[in-house]
């Protein structure tokens, strides 16, 4: 009996501040509201995203006169030898890349699963070296203003300028737009479809948003793990939340605990279970002004890079400036509306939990404030070493936050929203400066690309000497030429010795030498790098008469 009371006190609760009606104009039907909302945000992603990304960066092919660089090439070497492989088990196996370990899982070099599989699906209709890494960034900038219109509807807020307000906010949030250097971890639109479906599932639960709950946990991880956990937290607060409130939570209990154990078969079935890193957690935390340190805005005029590091480890991971739109948005909203946004922190006290949680995960146990640590917890638990990029899980915080200032201006007048929102678009103007220079810099090969494609075009194998694991930090030099040669390897898939993993089963061992002494099999490529040819070159077998420079490169075939 007391249910309905509960439920409609609730629907209030969660419903916008009516909008007054103009006396004798004519007002947009709610499903207009909705259309043009979805369109408008529609819109300004499609267009976003063509004015950031050039085409032959979203629709790649083989021959392209121009390198890709640094995170971007190891994902898209990794996506091409899986897409060119033979299906096999786990799906995620590629068996022509890293050969001197027995080929290697691209999960683990961030080659976005989802997309990769679908894209193998379809790969008698792709062109040569085809690649979905640049067609993913052009989604996610289409998804994060459409999914932030999602998540402010999911709150109860159905009019229009706070829809546009929102989108304009969230395709212009510093942290997500400075992930340009990494593909996968551009999806923060699963992090607002996750907060969406939190709120619906809080007050409207039903079996099919269930399964649309679950169904996101699984396509979360096979984009990226860390955006899985992000998500799986925010799915959790569902049950959290309603047993704060005294409603009803066993029956959401259960379905999060599903979800996180279809999560947990999928990882175990596409081998994702008993891998391992480097470890550090806390290296890459959450520096404590990160939030309101105005790196990359246009208003305070200060450059984007390099951002707060009290670690010594570079504060990129951390990197979390929310943005001149959203504080202005959450500070105007708590000024003018200050028991509402208590009530609504109440109502939402699980959610509430489990975001001091992600924050305190993100700041980790040694505690930065500007360039000093201030509070250092020793040692941390040997599981949290999984979570090496900590500073990461702040986004969700972001986004709870963005939303949160949303709904509060929306209650005092729908155009602050789109004030906000107009003001967070300007702020980040640097930010998507330099995307789009990243995304339109056409560097020059810096090894000779034309004479290796040749070499390629007629080779069965590629043994590339060193060998990533036997590279040490002195290499620094070393790295972007051996990824230079996988990218071109990977046009046509040539079968490779070797590749870098962030994660393994089983620790790579240093082989070097062998390979190198090892008799040259019929189609081998054996390629020696500057930084090896004095100590690898004298091993290979008859190497004067079977080697010769492709420029600072050796090729022995």
């Amino acid at each position: 009996m007391r249910e309905a009371p509960r439920r409609a006190y609730t629907a209030r609760l969660c419903a916008p501040e009516a909008a007054p009606r103009p006396t004798g104009t004519a007002t947009l039907t709610e499903r207009q509201t909705t259309l043009l909302s979805y369109a408008a945000a529609f819109a300004l992603g499609l267009g976003l995203a063509l004015w950031v990304f050039p085409i032959d960066f979203l629709f790649p092919r083989a021959g392209q006169a121009w390198r890709p660089a640094g995170d971007a090439a190891q994902h898209m070497v990794a996506q091409r030898y899986l897409i060119a492989d033979a299906w096999g088990w786990p799906p995620t196996f590629a068996g022509n890349l890293n050969t001197q370990e027995g080929g290697m899982n691209t999960a683990f070099a961030d080659s976005i699963p989802l997309l990769a599989l679908l894209l193998k699906m379809l790969r008698g209709w792709l062109p040569e070296g085809f690649h979905g890494i640049g067609l993913f960034y052009g989604l996610a900038w289409l998804a994060q203003p459409i999914a932030a219109v999602f998540a402010l509807r999911s709150a109860g807020e159905r009019r229009l300028l706070p829809a546009i307000g929102i989108a304009l906010a969230a395709s212009s949030m510093p942290a997500w737009i400075g992930r340009f250097g990494h593909a996968a971890l551009c999806g923060h639109f699963l992090l607002l479809l996750g907060l969406g479906l939190y709120l619906r599932l809080v007050t409207r639960p039903s079996v099919a948003l269930w399964i649309a709950a679950a169904l996101l946990q699984v396509a979360t991880l096979l984009v990226h793990p860390y955006l899985a956990a992000m998500t799986l937290a925010l799915l959790g607060a569902v049950p959290a939340t309603r047993l704060l409130r005294g409603e009803a939570f066993l029956g959401p209990a259960l379905a999060v605990a599903a979800s996180f154990g279809l999560v947990l078969g999928v990882m175990a079935g596409f081998g994702y279970l008993g891998a391992q890193g480097d470890g550090g957690y806390g290296q890459f935390a959450l520096n404590l002004l990160s939030p309101v340190w105005p790196a990359g805005s246009l208003l305070s005029g200060w450059p984007w890079s390099p951002q707060l590091d009290a670690t010594g480890h570079g504060g990129w991971e951390g990197y979390n400036w929310l943005g001149a739109g959203l504080l202005g948005a959450l500070v105007l909203g708590l000024l003018l509306r200050p028991r509402f946004a208590w009530r609504r922190l109440g109502r939402h006290a699980g959610l509430a939990v489990v975001l001091l949680g992600l924050t305190a995960l993100a700041v980790s146990f040694q505690v930065g404030f500007g360039t000093r640590i201030v509070l250092d917890l020793g040692p941390p638990p040997a599981a949290l070493e999984q979570f090496r990029a900590s500073g990461r899980f702040f986004w969700p915080v972001a986004y709870a936050l963005l939303l949160a200032g949303m709904v509060l201006l929306a209650r005092v007048r729908p155009v602050l929203c789109l004030a906000a929102g107009l003001l967070q678009f300007a702020d980040a103007t640097p930010l998507r400066a330099a995307i789009a220079d990243w995304a339109q810099a056409r560097p020059a090969w810096t090894v000779e690309a034309p004479a290796l494609r040749a070499e390629l075009a007629s080779a069965g194998s590629l043994t590339l000497l060193p060998s990533w694991t036997c590279l040490t930090h002195a290499d620094a030099a070393t790295y972007p030429q051996l990824l230079e040669v996988l990218v071109l390897a990977s046009e046509r898939a040539v079968p490779a010795s070797t590749m870098y993993v962030a994660r393994w089963r089983t620790p790579p061992a240093c082989r070097d030498q062998a390979l190198a002494a090892a008799p040259l099999a019929p189609g081998e490529l054996r390629l020696i790098l500057p930084a090896a040819q004095d100590s690898l070159a004298p091993l290979v077998p008859d190497s004067e008469a079977r080697c010769r420079p492709i420029g600072a490169l050796l090729a022995c075939r």
